[in-house]
């Protein structure tokens, strides 16, 4: 498979990790948008949003309970930050492993700048 996602959670490619357990993998954007700027991502190949199936569903809360634990971790729950998930062409979605961008850090304005080309 030629996932940059995949890889990076076989470690082919190297990552910057803030978390990692057996389902779910955070690591640092390459080119962050925010001070903060974390992806979360599913161990498991699901190309995007659309095609999250029902036995994924447990998959996905683990994914929010880990981005509460990581903006904790980061100490941005409390300030506050951006939970974003871009889904197809007209989302930005460029990288089509679901994943969610956290950031936080700073105060966000207008949503610019956040696709999923970032790493």
């Amino acid at each position: 498979m030629d996932c940059l996602f995949c890889k990076i959670v076989e470690g082919t490619i190297p990552s910057n990790k803030v978390f990692e357990n057996e389902n779910i993998l955070v690591f640092h954007d390459i080119t962050p948008a925010a001070p903060i700027h974390v992806l979360i991502i599913p161990k498991k190949h699901i190309p995007s949003m659309n095609e999250v199936s029902l036995e994924d569903l447990p998959i996905i809360a683990e994914i929010h309970q880990v981005a509460q634990q990581v903006a904790s971790e980061l100490g941005v729950s409390e300030s506050g930050y951006r939970l974003i998930n871009n889904c197809g062409p007209d989302g930005e979605q460029t990288v089509h492993h679901l994943h969610y961008h956290l950031l936080g850090g700073a105060r966000l304005g207008a949503l610019t700048g956040i696709s999923s080309s970032h790493q």
